[in-house]
């Protein structure tokens, strides 16, 4: 029986440009930042109150089933630029606070707070394209 999700990937096309953004201005801490003996860099990150959970930032064309395909890898850093994937839910008390002290470092919202029948949410996206909900629980 499945008991819970341990990690889960976004996909980013530079991994650096990642850590400094989920990093220093979502302020997630970093849980594991080491290179494999191939020279691949297995970097996760996580919300300081959620010690279970590791986001890998996984380097478009990085690890997949099917191994690093250069056509798969264009398509998926497209479709990130576009915007067409949304990779989930932060959660926060204050959707208003935090969304303020978000956009003073920089981060872009596609949408500000609004109250929602599940919540206070707003939208933002990261450097590449993901977007995000920050949704504060009714």
């Amino acid at each position: 029986m499945i008991q819970r999700m341990s990690h889960a990937a976004i996909f980013v096309p530079d991994q650096q440009a990642a850590y400094d953004f989920y990093v220093d201005k979502l302020g997630l801490e970093v849980r594991t930042d080491a290179r494999m003996d191939n020279g691949f860099r297995w970097l996760t990150v996580g919300p300081k109150g959620q010690k279970d959970l590791e986001i890998i930032l996984m380097p478009v064309g990085g690890f997949s089933a099917k191994g690093a395909d250069p056509e798969t890898a264009e398509l998926l850093r497209t479709l990130i630029s576009r915007g067409a994937l949304g990779a989930g839910v932060f959660e926060t008390a204050d959707c208003q606070q935090t969304y303020e002290e978000l956009r003073a470092k920089g981060v872009e919202f596609l949408s500000p707070p609004t109250d929602r029948f599940y919540a206070v949410e707003a939208t933002f996206k990261d450097p590449f394209g993901n977007w995000f909900s920050l949704g504060q629980p009714k």
